[in-house]
């Protein structure tokens, strides 16, 4: 059997690594597997059954192009024709498409082949934009057009903004036709939330399951450092955080009041935050530059006392998976696949934006103490979220669809 899955980047970022993750199982279990990509830090020729599309001249145009009328994935058409001849050479049983926003391909002719071949699909849901009229996430803005009919986007300067015409009317239009013409189309949502979210509209007719990512827990466990002696925190309660999140302007009073909330012998420490913003920070808040190496993330989560990931809009979460991976306990809001990242015994969902009832969870956590929570944590994430075990998954539908 012959597969072969499209992605925007491979080996880099979320979706690369599950990209390469689902290409080496793959390989493992005797299947034929192909990946078309745009970027990688992978040198081509390196990539084993690996196919470029595009170039970075062509993604300049591309994303330029889509600027005027926010029409992302309409241009590139001759890469895209290049592509469908690859396709047509290898001759895959399945096309598994991942992310396809990142202007390198014209999603409109690649779909059209699909169903004129009848080539066996299957679309994963890593953000909403296969089933909106363009956006990414809608939650934050609180819109629910997709489900019908976009037009007047309130994200139109967003995710990928349109400065001249806005078109998510028509996006979401071509969505639906390209997609329903499609046979043998199978929709696989990282969370069960965003499934139940794809089935209100353009999926609605679709074969639809949920297929957890996965995080490898070989990586990302318990895990000694010098971590707190380094950043003066020993002693301390510490509370780590996406920065990105925090510092958001959504959640600045969230911020405000959990940081005048803290103790002495209390510290927020924010990863992945710009420099400019580092010297910007109160006391009692430490920020952390962006940290691409899994061992040296494995160890700031340990040497953290709980992960709180203020988030209003996410499919799932990895980060939260992976910190209670390491053994600490998560506070996460309770909108969109977020919250299905903890059990409520060893990671809790708090009401979105309620930093009243974060508060009390940060406390209640600190007054247990965090080892109280490390193992059922560890288990929670060995049942739900290994890698192994859920990208498995992916196998048997491949086999499935193929057979």
């Amino acid at each position: 059997m012959r597969v072969l899955q499209i992605n925007a980047v491979y080996h880099d970022g979320s979706t690369g690594v599950i990209v390469e993750d689902l290409h080496n199982i793959a390989i493992a279990n005797n299947i034929e597997s192909y990946v078309a990509y745009s970027t990688s830090s992978i040198p081509y020729g390196d990539i084993p059954n690996g196919y470029q599309i595009g170039n970075i001249f062509g993604r300049k145009l591309h994303a330029a192009l889509c600027r005027i009328n926010g029409k992302q994935a309409y241009f590139s058409r001759f890469a895209t024709f290049r592509l469908l001849k690859f396709i047509k050479k290898i001759k895959p049983d399945v096309v598994h498409l991942h992310n396809l926003h990142s202007n390198f391909i014209h999603l409109n002719m690649l779909l059209k082949y699909l169903a004129k071949n009848n080539v066996k699909t299957i679309v994963t849901l890593h953000d909403c934009w296969f089933y909106t009229g363009g956006c990414f996430h809608y939650t934050a803005v609180g819109c629910d057009k997709w489900q019908k009919d976009c037009g007047n986007c309130p994200k139109k300067l967003q995710d990928t903004p349109a400065y001249l015409f806005e078109c998510s009317a028509k996006i979401l239009k071509d969505r639906k036709k390209y997609f329903s013409s499609i046979n043998d189309l199978t929709v696989v949502g990282v969370s069960n939330w965003i499934t139940e979210e794809a089935q209100k509209n353009v999926f609605k007719n679709s074969k639809a399951l949920t297929i957890y990512n996965g995080i490898d827990t070989e990586i990302f466990k318990p895990t000694e450092s010098d971590f707190r002696k380094k950043h003066n925190l020993e002693n301390k309660f510490v509370i780590l955080g996406p920065a990105s999140k925090w510092l958001s302007q959504v959640n600045k009073e969230t911020f405000d009041s959990v940081v005048a909330s803290l103790k002495a012998n209390e510290s927020l420490v924010l990863l992945g935050c710009p420099q400019n913003k580092i010297g910007e920070l109160p006391n009692k808040v430490i920020g952390l530059p962006f940290v691409k190496d899994k061992n040296e993330l494995s160890k700031i989560y340990s040497a953290a006392d709980v992960f709180v990931n203020p988030t209003r809009e996410e499919s799932l979460s990895l980060i939260n998976i992976e910190s209670q991976a390491c053994g600490t306990p998560v506070i996460t809001y309770s909108n969109t696949g977020v919250k299905e990242t903890v059990d409520n015994i060893c990671g809790f969902s708090v009401k979105t934006g309620d930093y009243v009832e974060l508060i009390d969870k940060i406390q209640y956590i600190k007054a247990t103490g965090k080892q109280a929570f490390t193992l059922d944590a560890q288990k929670h994430v060995a049942q739900n979220f290994d890698k192994n075990d859920n990208y498995l998954k992916y196998i048997q539908t491949y086999i499935q669809k193929g057979g």
